[in-house]
């Protein structure tokens, strides 16, 4: 559904944050792109939904296709009736709307108007808690609720393929598993495309159908999730684990150098 293809982006003439950035997406599938702060992963997902001009950036070179077509060049605006949507990180809800407010303008696109109320209680069916909250200012609500809110108002889209960046961000433990699980249903119950940028990859690997690592602009390891688990580059510094299975205190992981055969 969704290639990068040799994707660079610069922002401001200057910097170049994408090197050569390579990924695909199928359809139906859950795709998590995992890297540290500053790897390049929201860049990616700003690429693809045509948000970096607004940043003073721009795809340089490369291409990125959706259903056979490369939109790189294309208007926001094109991109989402295309039927891409970003969740953005940071929850980003418009505050000043109810729940059901925010979930109405998510289906603003739409030409099918006749099944937004139907398509509400699917989301009050994901996230009953909004369903409580329905007619409460969205800048109100929690955190957690705040993101169930920005996933549901994508999900009134229906689009083709959402990106998720960073859903985890700030939230309890406890919370943070139970949107994750959510999320696997939504792919196996709606049959959606999901692009899934985060930090945590312990999480993110439980979810996922494929993975890709990325560092400094580019991607550095790819793999099937059990497989990502078993290799000890991964364990030890992402997974925060040593060969034995001990965990590493922050200050190792952080400091710790990757193999050289990454490299190759």
């Amino acid at each position: 559904m969704l290639s990068l293809n040799n994707v660079e982006v610069i922002y401001n003439d200057v910097i170049l944050v994408l090197k050569g950035m390579s990924m695909e997406v199928p359809q139906g599938k859950i795709v998590g792109l995992l890297g540290s702060n500053g790897a390049g992963k929201s860049t990616t997902l700003k690429a693809i939904s045509g948000l970096l001009k607004p940043e003073n950036g721009e795809v340089t070179d490369g291409n990125i296709q959706f259903d056979g077509q490369e939109i790189h060049n294309r208007d926001a605006a094109d991109i989402v009736r295309l039927g891409i949507m970003q969740v953005m990180e940071g929850r980003r809800v418009f505050e000043h709307l109810t729940v059901e407010e925010n979930l109405a303008a998510g289906g603003y696109t739409r030409r099918d108007s006749s099944n937004l109320g139907r398509d509400v209680e699917m989301v009050y069916d994901y996230f009953p808690r909004l369903k409580e909250r329905r007619r409460q200012t969205a800048g109100y609500l929690s955190g957690g609720e705040q993101q169930m809110l920005a996933i549901g108002r994508a999900l009134m889209a229906r689009p083709k393929l959402m990106m998720l960046d960073e859903p985890s961000l700030g939230l309890a433990p406890l919370l943070v598993r139970e949107i994750f699980n959510i999320i696997k249903r939504i792919n196996q119950e709606q049959g959606a495309t999901i692009l899934l940028v985060e930090q945590n990859a312990n999480l993110t690997l439980s979810v996922a159908d494929y993975a890709y690592i990325m560092e400094n602009g580019r991607i550095v390891l790819d793999g099937y999730p059990e497989d990502l688990r078993q290799n000890a580059d991964v364990r030890e510094f992402y997974l925060g684990l040593t060969e034995v299975g001990q965990r590493k205190s922050y200050r190792d992981v952080k400091h710790y150098k990757r193999r050289k055969r990454w490299l190759s």
